[in-house]
């Protein structure tokens, strides 16, 4: 029990230094006159190399000691989110000027290194979990605890987004109230005085000059803190305590060792021929757009297109992960229940409904009541998490047990490569075209992906068959 609540804590302190950053894009928008194209970029960098990094993580994680492992990966994405919140001082020291070009060129190079480093560091944190859990929880009770230590994800970029919003709306300096900082912020986006104190963008999204950085250097000492109690919480495996280990586990990892060249044929056959898996995957891809657009991009296109205060972007966005739980949970529940575990159907159903609230959200006036933005987005948060929950329960029934690490992980990397779309894409769409052609983008992926899960209707809930065991 320690060890599940450790790893969760833990686990939802990576997300504290990596989902920090959508919040402090306003910020970073309007402070820096950095545009969405760049932040976007940001994103997708920081996303694919997240992908390839939990792959090498994984690799090195089994043969080392999963509590150090874990612990020092978050304490350096710590460091990495602090070092980011210096990014426009360090830029400074470097070319001695205050805006400019140079200036310009500089910091987003510093900052985009300090985020791709994070995203790199960011792949520590899953596969030690990933390890611990399996050594100390008996493979007959691993399904069901790892529902729900699966919500910490949620909880962890729930939490922080409150937090960042709050940070967001008060600290830093109110440019209101301030000459200097509006001079300051008409000097970064290359305009007048006057222009930058009316303009929208700013005004809605980021009244607090230099807020944004307290979005960095507050969640990476929380996460610092976190990474040391992790190392007074948790131990390696339970030999390394004097326990023993979990009965049967050891037999099965001799087996697949002997049957080395067996079990690349299985791979082959159960997962890298299988259409089945390559349809999840690419079904994947869009789920993961739709979900990282409103979690990344939630409380740039909260403020801007619908004029909603930080502090209330920030609840609206947890909210999302909030719903998004209860409808892992339902959805999961719904299969078994009506489908006959066929996850692939209960997707359908689901990725129509987001596509139906995401439609219903974009239609809402900027004067709509809080209520309705909340019960529209919290829904297509609630429709959006049960795909993503199931796919991975899909991936490795059809794959069956002996595959499903295999598959989930060929999936997950569909799902990462969406940021190429959610980060970059979406950025330079609401940039260049404004935030309705962005919310026609994710609408469009909603409903594409509805259309990829519909050409595995007829599918079997599973790919169990007599020779497979």
């Amino acid at each position: 029990m320690r060890t599940i609540i450790a790893t969760m804590v833990g686990y939802a302190l990576f997300y504290f230094v990596r989902k920090n950053f959508s919040l402090a894009m306003p910020g970073l928008e309007a402070d820096l006159g950095i545009s969405k194209t760049s932040l976007g970029i940001f994103l997708t960098l920081n996303g694919l190399i997240y992908g390839f990094s939990r792959f090498a993580n994984g690799i090195l994680a089994d043969r080392m000691n999963a509590r150090w492992y874990m612990a020092v990966g978050l304490a350096l994405c710590a460091l990495a989110n602090f070092a980011f919140g210096f990014g426009e001082d360090v830029s400074y020291w470097i070319t001695g000027e205050h805006s400019g070009d140079q200036f310009g060129n500089t910091m987003i190079l510093f900052m985009g290194v300090m985020w791709v480093v994070n995203g790199l560091l960011q792949g520590t944190g899953f596969p030690p979990c990933a390890r611990l859990l399996t050594h100390w929880i008996p493979p007959t009770e691993l399904a069901t605890k790892m529902s729900v230590w699966n919500t910490s994800h949620s909880i962890g970029a729930g939490l922080v987004v409150i937090l960042c919003g709050y940070i967001m709306g008060t600290l830093g300096t109110n440019m209101a109230g301030d000459p200097d900082a509006v001079a300051s912020i008409a000097a970064n986006l290359g305009v007048s005085p006057d222009d930058a104190a009316g303009m929208e963008r700013v005004m809605t999204s980021a009244a607090h000059v230099g807020a944004w950085k307290w979005c960095f250097w507050i969640p990476s000492a929380i996460a610092f803190a976190g990474a040391i109690g992790l190392v007074v919480f948790l131990r390696d495996t339970p030999t390394s305590v004097g326990l023993p280990e979990l009965e049967g586990t050891e037999t099965r990892q001799v087996k697949t060792e002997k049957k080395g060249a067996e079990h690349k044929a299985f791979l082959m056959k159960y997962v890298f021929k299988n259409p089945l898996i390559w349809i999840l995957g690419f079904a994947n891809f869009f789920v993961y757009i739709v979900r990282f657009s409103v979690l990344d991009w939630g409380p740039s296109l909260l403020s801007q297109s619908k004029g909603v205060s930080m502090s209330h972007a920030g609840w609206l966005v947890a909210m999302f992960e909030i719903a998004g739980i209860l409808g892992m949970l339902f959805a999961g529940w719904a299969t078994d229940k009506w489908l006959k575990g066929r996850a692939h159907r209960t997707c359908v159903f689901c990725m129509a409904g987001a596509a139906l609230f995401v439609f219903l959200f974009w239609q809402l006036p900027a004067d709509a009541p809080i209520w309705l933005l909340f019960t529209t987005l919290c829904a297509a948060g609630f429709c959006i998490y049960g795909p993503q929950a199931l796919i991975g329960i899909a991936a490795a029934n059809q794959a069956t047990k002996k595959a499903a690490a295999t598959a989930n992980g060929l999936t997950g990397l569909f799902g990462y490569a969406s940021t190429l779309v959610s980060g970059v894409g979406l950025g330079f769409v609401a940039q260049h075209y404004g935030w309705n052609w962005a919310y026609v983008g994710i609408l469009g992926m909603a409903v594409v992906g509805m259309l990829v899960f519909l050409l595995m209707w007829g599918a079997k809930a599973d790919g169990y068959e007599p020779e497979a065991e």
